[in-house]
């Protein structure tokens, strides 16, 4: 009997891992510390995550709606915020339910949506042409600037524009305006489109389309990349020439076909939004992801980050990035950082904003 017990109060091993090694990520991009603690703890079975973050977010989401019914917009801002963020955090991974998760994230592009307004400074939704469809993206631009440099941020695997408040801030308060955007495989755009290791074609696109905005300024524009997002602009650099400057955070220089030893569902998560219908078929998207080629060709000053800790993209793929590049290029590991080094943030974010800000107001 006393074992029975105990293997229903075991936790599932998916949300050991997520207590392990997402609480630095969670709270540097805007989960308050309680609620991961709180929400962490309730769960026992990866079953029921989405439920018990959606359930957390809407406590925020109603927040925010009875902040701004008061006209208390300031306020309302963050809670939506913060709403939008937990929302994400239910849906990032959990390719398990599609159903809910695609009304998890439908909850938080719309309470990103609703926060937009009342940020300082606002928001705007922006939709960007791509291959007879669209891709969705937030822009922000600082206070009394009229034309702006912008950096075009490019999001990863799990990772989508609602959960990128933090580093626009660091951004816009250097007087840089900001477009995070969900492209091929990415947040809104991972129903419509497969993962596109090829990402120098949506990031196209997407210049394309700044060319058409004259409230910004697309002659000094940046490139960002997190995670998987870490390969994207560099990858994008190598081949789009209106990109000045590039910040690539933990991204691989070249995958190989074999998932083996890394975490169960990030692999799976790869595989629902590369379309793929086995770990054969993924591995060859997989195979696809490299600058093996491509990274002599980075010709604009780059910053690299990477952690010594980092369980999914080892630092010595940043190395090779900085050793193939062309151009100028600043690498930072990072001694004990874990993916994307969010245990010392502040080792690295105000760094590549303040190095940002500089390469871009210089550009000629």
């Amino acid at each position: 009997m006393s074992a029975v017990i105990q293997s229903k109060n075991e936790k599932d091993s998916r949300i050991e891992a997520a207590i392990s090694h997402w609480a630095p990520r969670f709270v540097a991009n805007g989960v308050p510390l309680a609620d991961f603690q709180e929400v962490t703890a309730s769960v026992s079975r990866w079953e029921d995550w989405c439920a018990a973050w959606s359930a957390r977010a809407a406590l925020h989401e109603e927040m925010g709606n009875k902040a701004a019914a008061g006209g208390y917009t300031i306020s309302a801002g963050g809670h939506f915020t913060r709403a939008a963020v937990c929302y994400h955090f239910g849906k990032f991974l959990f390719v398990n339910d599609m159903a809910q998760m695609k009304e998890a994230h439908r909850r938080a592009v719309e309470c990103r949506k609703k926060a937009l307004p009342h940020l300082d400074p606002p928001g705007e939704r922006v939709a960007i042409p791509y291959e007879g469809r669209q891709l969705y993206g937030n822009l922000r631009k600082p206070r009394g600037i009229a034309k702006p440099p912008i950096v075009v941020m490019c999001m990863g695997l799990d990772s989508a524009k609602e959960e990128m408040d933090d580093y626009e801030s660091r951004f816009l308060a250097r007087g840089l305006a900001t477009l995070a955007f969900d492209g091929p495989g990415q947040g809104e755009a991972e129903y419509d489109f497969a993962v596109c290791p090829e990402y120098e074609k949506p990031v196209k696109a997407v210049f394309d389309y700044l060319e058409t905005r004259p409230d910004v300024d697309n002659a000094r524009a940046g490139i960002w990349g997190v995670s998987l997002g870490g390969y994207y602009a560099p990858r994008a650099a190598a081949f789009e020439k209106r990109i000045r400057a590039c910040v690539a955070l933990s991204g691989p220089f070249q995958r190989s076909a074999d998932f083996t030893g890394r975490p169960q569902m990030n692999v799976e998560a790869f595989r629902v939004r590369s379309k793929s219908a086995n770990l054969e078929e993924a591995g060859k998207v997989a195979l696809r992801v490299s600058l093996a080629e491509c990274a002599k060709n980075i010709t604009c000053p780059i910053y690299i980050v990477a952690g010594t800790k980092d369980r999914l993209t080892p630092h010595t793929q940043a190395e090779k990035l900085a050793a193939a590049v062309s151009g100028p290029c600043v690498l930072s590991v990072i001694e004990g950082g874990n993916h994307v080094v969010n245990n010392l943030w502040y080792r690295y974010r105000d760094q590549t904003a303040d190095w940002m800000a500089t390469q871009l107001r210089t550009v000629k």
